[in-house]
């Protein structure tokens, strides 16, 4: 059993203007995010949900709680499911999760321990009240209907990168509220009205968790993190730039020790990543400003390949058919 959950700590000085800030003068508008809803409806029953051309996608996005099984990630982060996944709970001492709509609360118990253990440091060392807790897995793990092409086998989290505030959030808050953009109009570095020391703690903080192998930021958040740390700079190899993930920050961990039927990723490079020539292809003008084709595809384009159930590990057949 949980210990009871005490209230929200209190603000710091300091830290009462950046939320004001955040919170109201420079808040993108929400459509900067997808909002959630106060009254999620269950999705239709599948005609022939043992349909072999059927998405994945589809199977796992209506189990809306984990299976009756031991806890183990199977597959890779971005093909696999989720056994007996672990929720972690709405209201934490120094967490809240948002968009609880999206019923994607639940990971393996490492993660879920992990994000409990980060909050309460990054209330220590950066002053926050605590965490924001975006996504982390479906109830049993699998392919998202909307969203995330990762997120799959419980090891990924999403954390906002704007403090949690001093009070309990109201459902409606939870699922209307936006987070901030951390990069400039020009994409070209971080904004400052918004960015503050305490984001770098806070990243740094995850990135020195044993069990973190990968952090994906912003490419223009990469080159503040290069720019502004000080003393022991190992971590920064951790911290990976990759598209969009300028309203928030995704930790990925390694494979629980004893899942044999976790599939690893290749570690990334024992080195900073700060070198101009690492971070160059992100700010060129093919990425920040794609240009359109300048002659129209003779043919549509074919549509993204869905990943069927027979593509996923066999144990996900045993996910799905448990209780």
């Amino acid at each position: 059993m949980r210990p009871p959950t005490p209230g929200p700590p209190i603000l710091r000085p300091w830290l009462a203007g950046v939320v004001a800030a955040i919170f109201v003068a420079v808040a993108p508008p929400a459509s900067a995010q997808q909002k959630g809803t106060l009254h999620p409806r269950p999705l239709p029953a599948l005609a022939n949900p043992n349909d072999p051309h059927l998405a994945a996608k589809q199977l796992f996005g209506r189990k809306t709680k984990p299976s009756a099984q031991k806890p183990d990630a199977i597959g890779f982060y971005a093909k696999g499911c989720l056994a007996g996944a672990e929720e972690l709970p709405a209201n934490g001492p120094t967490w809240q999760v948002m968009r609880l709509s999206r019923n994607r609360n639940w990971g393996h118990p490492d993660m879920v321990a992990l994000v409990e253990r980060l909050s309460a440091r990054v209330h220590k060392v950066a002053g926050w009240p605590g965490l924001l807790v975006g996504d982390m897995a479906q109830p049993r793990g699998g392919p998202m209907i909307t969203g995330h092409a990762s997120h799959q086998i419980g090891l990924d989290a999403d954390i906002w990168l704007t403090p949690m505030p001093n009070r309990m959030l109201s459902r409606n808050e939870r699922e209307e509220m936006s987070a901030v953009n951390m990069v400039r109009t020009d994409k070209l570095d971080i904004d400052p009205r918004v960015w503050t020391p305490h984001h770098l703690q806070v990243i740094r903080a995850a990135a020195l968790e044993p069990r973190v192998e990968r952090i994906f930021v912003n490419a223009a958040i990469k080159k503040a993190l290069c720019r502004e740390a000080h003393g022991n700079r190992a971590w920064l190899s951790k911290v990976r730039p990759m598209y969009g993930h300028n309203y928030h920050f995704h930790i990925r961990i390694t494979c629980p020790r004893g899942d044999h039927g976790c599939t690893p990723q290749k570690p990334p490079p024992d080195r900073e990543g700060c070198a101009a020539s690492d971070l160059a292809y992100w700010f060129s003008d093919a990425v920040l400003h794609p240009k359109p084709p300048k002659r129209p595809p003779k043919k549509p384009p074919k549509p993204r390949h869905q990943i069927t159930l027979s593509e996923l590990p066999p144990a996900c057949r045993q996910v799905l058919a448990s209780p």
